[in-house]
């Protein structure tokens, strides 16, 4: 029965199912524990404080200890204050006491949300285990299949598994992001100088034409491949070795940050980093030897080149590498290297169709690129540990590459400048500025980067707030739910229903931010305006959620005086005052 009501087409792809965005699996069990692994997709977290877990039936003889939860990531916002949440991927060890072996029920209680703004409903999952293993998982009342755990959930995984729209674009702008990077890589001192002597290799003095775009290619393909090649078998070998779960741990977070901090001092020009030195000889030799003018030979060149890698490459190449080990993705991992392969051989393209006059000439500005390389992977060193550190201490880290950067510029030297050192001087003081920010937000114990000095109006108010403008029914039950459209139908008025719940954020910012807002006031007034209150999460509320097809609050519905859903002006998840005003005003076209 749905009371009569046409009910909304399934929310559109901007966020998964919960059973998509948060997967759990016993990874292993005995007598005395049971390993449980939490999976969650990119850019979807779990909070600490909703986790709990018992044992069904209560009289099976057994018993679960005291859980301790892992440490999570510091997580603020204006309405519920400081939290503790879980990114990527979390084990769980669960105490028992099962001497007897027994077949059981662990039921395990937890609660996430999305990044983008949405809060899914308290979840429950049963894991049946018998003889030490899981037999199955049961979502809630009913059975669910079970994901396999090779879905790490990591960003690239989930990009390349999946072909919405919205995740094609994202992959879109990844691979653009290092297409740019090889770019910018060429332009430092000890690349781009070495151009024309390529191009003398690889074309023998000849550029320009189509016989100069073919040989570029054949050299510059075949250099991206084994760049691409390189980052599936880093990706393979993290994947093996189960690298993203591992970065969980002090033991490996802080050794991949030291090897950060070692690259960057190397883009810094204190040493360089190169491959062994007899391995070096037997490859210049090879590449010396190697006719040029030839596709075949620009192709071997290609190769080469790839392998011996000048060292202004070698260090942030190095840390892409250990990034890509990282997230355990072999496919994306190729695809990202390829594509910086492309943007390092781009310019060689250019220079053998143009020759040297579409290229920027060498000058001390490359050095300030490589430095930009150096910063960088500083800045990656940082954000690496900030899930095991202090909030604190890594708003101290922040605060201090910030200084660093503004001194390195020279923005307390004096002196005449030119209007770009002026400019850079602006900068750096915006630098320091924030610095000094940072060290101070630390100090009160503030952890936020992008608030390094807190933020004001923290409330922690319950419940729908009364103070919102607008005559608002509140109802808890499908029931009074439909009861209510009816009523609106019969009353021939269209109707605005808002889903909320108290453990929602999304939800304090749409009744606090969005609804007061003037341009949606002033159109309220021409519609019945329903808030289904769902804080409880009973398992008819969850079931109503079902019904008309969504995965938690917020969301905003709208209906017909007939009292048929228009889908299209369904919002789902958090949303601004200008949004909801257009549909509101769409609404209001229709009635």
């Amino acid at each position: 029965d749905k009371g009569g009501f046409a009910v909304g087409q399934p929310a559109k792809g901007d966020f998964l199912p919960v059973a998509e965005a948060f997967r759990v699996s016993v990874e292993d069990s005995d007598s005395q524990q049971v390993k449980l692994r939490f999976i969650n997709a990119d850019g979807y977290y779990l909070y600490q404080h909703r986790f709990s877990f018992k044992v069904e039936p209560a009289d099976s003889g057994v018993s679960v200890g005291d859980v301790k939860l892992p440490p999570g990531k510091q997580h603020h916002d204006d309405y519920f204050g400081d939290t503790v949440v879980y990114y990527a991927i979390t084990d769980i060890d669960v105490p028992l006491l099962n001497p007897q072996h027994k077949p059981f029920t662990l039921v395990v209680n937890y609660q996430g949300c999305a990044d983008k703004g949405l809060c899914y409903a308290p979840e429950t999952t049963r894991l049946q285990i018998a003889d030490g293993q899981a037999a199955s998982v049961l979502k809630g009342p009913a059975p669910a299949a079970a994901k396999p755990a090779s879905a790490s959930g990591n960003p690239l995984a989930s990009l390349l598994g999946d072909h919405e729209p919205g995740k094609i674009k994202k992959l879109g702008r990844a691979l653009a992001i290092f297409f740019l990077l090889g770019l910018a890589l060429t332009f430092t001192p000890c690349v781009l100088p070495m151009l024309p002597i390529l191009s003398g290799v690889v074309l023998r003095g000849r550029p320009g034409g189509m016989r100069g775009l073919a040989l570029s290619l054949a050299y510059v393909l075949p250099m991206a491949a084994c760049y691409a090649v390189l980052g599936t078998l880093m990706g393979l070998f993290g994947a093996k070795l189960n690298l993203q779960a591992m970065l969980q741990s002090p033991w490996v977070l802080i050794p991949f940050a030291a090897f950060f901090v070692v690259f960057a001092v190397a883009m810094f020009g204190v040493f360089e980093m190169r491959l062994p030195g007899f391995l070096r000889e037997r490859l210049d030799n090879l590449a010396n030897n190697t006719r040029g003018g030839s596709i075949a030979g620009a192709a071997t060149l290609g190769v080469l080149s790839s392998l011996l890698v000048s060292p202004c490459v070698t260090a942030p190449l190095a840390g892409l590498l250990l990034y890509i080990s990282s997230t355990g993705d072999a496919v994306g991992g190729g695809l990202l290297l390829f594509s910086l392969g492309l943007g390092m051989g781009t310019p060689l393209v250019i220079f053998a169709v143009g020759g040297g006059a579409l290229l920027p000439k060498s000058g001390a500005w490359m050095t300030g690129v490589r430095n930009v390389f150096g910063v960088m992977l500083l800045a990656v060193a940082i954000w690496m540990p900030d899930r095991i550190v202090a909030g604190p201490v890594s708003l101290t880290l922040w605060g201090t590459l910030a200084g660093g950067i503004a001194l390195a510029i020279g923005t307390l030297e004096l002196g005449p400048k030119r209007p770009l050192q002026r400019l850079g001087q602006l900068l750096g003081l915006m630098l320091l500025v924030y610095a000094v920010a940072a060290w101070t937000g630390a100090l009160l114990g503030e952890s936020d980067p992008l608030h390094p000095l807190g933020r004001s109006g923290v409330s922690s108010h319950a419940g729908p707030p009364s103070s919102t403008p607008g005559d608002w029914q509140n109802i808890t039950t499908p029931a009074q739910l439909d009861a209510a459209l009816r009523s609106a139908s019969a009353a021939g008025r269209p109707v605005l229903l808002d889903w909320y719940a108290d453990w929602c954020i999304s939800c304090k910012i749409i009744e606090r931010q969005v609804l007061p807002a003037a341009e949606v006031q002033s159109q309220l007034s021409g519609f019945v305006l329903l808030r289904f209150d769902m804080t409880a999460s009973t398992e008819e509320q969850r079931a109503l959620l079902d019904r008309y097809n969504l995965f938690g609050p917020p969301a905003l519905l709208f209906f017909s005086p007939k009292g048929d859903e228009w889908s299209d002006l369904r919002i789902i998840g958090e949303t601004d005052a200008a949004t909801l005003a257009d549909h509101l005003k769409q609404a209001g076209s229709r009635s």
